[in-house]
């Protein structure tokens, strides 16, 4: 009886049983290759529901302040500039850049937060 009750369990691999090593020697188990990173489908989650909120709330900004916040952090495949380089492109001053752009993330939060 015995006999039969190990038979069966020679052919189970443990989660947890070392199946080798890695470059540095050091032993990988089953679970370490097939383990994944739930923090990692959550946080993907979230990011494209930020993403979907912020998109919404683009609308309540102003023509002027949706470029200016796209073309200061790259939004919509536009490249990051730096609040001069947008003055120069836009035709304004940098210290009116500046203001454009607290304004619009100031609305922004607000419209977010309700």
């Amino acid at each position: 009886m015995h006999l039969r009750t190990t038979k069966r369990i020679r052919q189970e691999i443990k989660l947890y049983d070392p199946i080798g090593s890695d470059r540095e020697g050091n032993e990988i188990s089953l679970m370490d290759i097939l383990s994944s990173d739930e923090d990692e489908v959550l946080d993907e989650v979230v990011l494209n529901m930020d993403r979907d909120l912020l998109a919404e709330c683009f609308g309540c900004l102003s023509k002027r302040e949706r470029t200016v916040l796209e073309l200061r952090f790259g939004l919509g495949q536009q490249e990051r500039l730096t609040q001069r380089q947008i003055g120069r492109q836009l035709g304004i001053s940098r210290s009116y850049v500046s203001r454009i752009e607290k304004r619009a993330l100031g609305k922004l939060l607000h419209e977010m937060g309700s």
